[in-house]
């Protein structure tokens, strides 16, 4: 990722993709933007989430680059390097 902070908004289509993945235990490369349930990816994070060069948008749905990707792996990373122990 670049050395700039994300937003709220962009970091929250990480912890989305994220819960995903550690949910199904398998790899997330795209993100619905709209479910049609009032769930929706957002505006502004996805554009900048696109701006980075993370994403790519595909109707309704947005593609992890390559780099977004890496940067997805390393997000799930540092949530398993800083969970808290169980017990």
């Amino acid at each position: 990722m670049p050395s700039t902070t994300l937003s709220d908004g962009a970091l929250s289509i990480f912890v989305f993709a994220a819960y995903h993945s550690l949910v199904s235990g398998e790899q997330v490369r795209q993100v619905v933007l709209d479910d049609g349930n009032g769930h929706r990816a957002d505006a502004q994070g996805v554009q900048e989430l696109v701006a980075a060069g993370q994403l790519q948008v595909e109707g309704d749905r947005a593609s992890f680059t390559e780099g977004g990707e890496a940067a997805l792996k390393a997000f799930i990373s540092t949530l398993r390097a800083n969970a808290p122990s169980a017990g």
